[in-house]
């Protein structure tokens, strides 16, 4: 994959580079319905300034939403934030940006990354689930991730599943693609079973469907959360039947977000949809 068409494909999946981008993307999301979860991009910070600046952009964001009077919650790293400046960095950190979200009406994701930080990102959202205003991203590409499920649902957690973009970990993780989706089903259907409110993000569109038959049987508070600029059309018919949320990344640093995307698009056709669908 050449560095040309990554720029192209990253035109496509972020917004721009500036809070007033993202704003607008998610406006432009609000007239057909859909609500935007954006994300500022960058991750793995350990140098202070660069934990700073994260924060103060996400407080500005929640601001910028309010002010635009747009329907969109927001999504953090844990890395983005300080974790890899200690705990007590990190959570101070995600308690003001939660607190700040609450005060004007914006909701506030935990992103899951690497397989290291999943523990210490799951403590620190921990920390702020007694706000109700904050849910946690859990992948299906790991193993650990049904007790992980089963422990938050008993918290009352709100979750948005996904199957997952980053390294995978031998013995840990779920070798294949197939492996992920067949766990992705049963962690759905545990939702379904046990959870009130929750998220189902992905592109497949037997899992959607799957997951559209189950909200009629069972009556759950389920959105369907899928990625800016990826099956755009299809994202914008199915908000005329369910919940729709749009993941919208904002930011200059988009070469390792587009990279996991590719990765994660081994479906030639869909790499093709997404820079010639609307």
């Amino acid at each position: 994959m050449s560095g040309t068409l990554l720029r192209l494909l990253a035109g496509r999946w972020i917004a721009g580079e500036t809070i007033e981008d993202a704003v607008n993307r998610a406006a432009e999301l609000n007239k057909h319905g859909v609500t935007a979860i954006i994300n500022y991009l960058g991750e793995e910070y350990e140098q202070k300034d660069n934990v700073d600046d994260a924060v103060r952009t996400y407080l500005s964001l929640i601001d910028a939403i309010k002010a635009a009077r747009v329907k969109a919650e927001i999504s953090v790293k844990a890395t983005q934030i300080g974790l890899l400046l200690g705990m007590e960095v990190a959570k101070k950190n995600y308690k003001s940006i939660v607190e700040h979200g609450k005060k004007n009406g914006v909701y506030v994701w935990m992103d899951m990354e690497e397989y290291e930080t999943i523990p210490k990102t799951i403590e620190l959202f921990k920390s702020e689930i007694g706000s109700h205003n904050t849910g946690l991203c859990l992948q299906s590409c790991h193993k650990r991730t049904e007790k992980d499920l089963e422990s938050l649902a008993k918290l009352g957690a709100d979750v948005r599943l996904v199957k997952g973009a980053h390294k995978l970990h031998d013995g840990l993780s779920y070798p294949t693609r197939q492996e992920a989706t067949e766990n992705y089903v049963e962690l759905m259907n545990y939702m379904f079973w046990n959870m009130k409110n929750f998220t189902v993000g992905t592109h497949d569109q037997k899992l959607i469907g799957m997951a559209m038959t189950l909200e009629k049987k069972y009556k759950r508070n389920m959105t369907i959360a899928m990625l800016n600029g990826i099956r755009a059309d299809y994202a914008l018919r199915l908000a005329r039947k369910t919940k729709v949320s749009v993941y919208v990344p904002f930011g200059p640093k988009w070469f390792g977000y587009s990279y996991r995307r590719l990765k994660e698009m081994s479906n030639l056709k869909l790499i093709i949809r997404s820079i010639f669908s609307g």
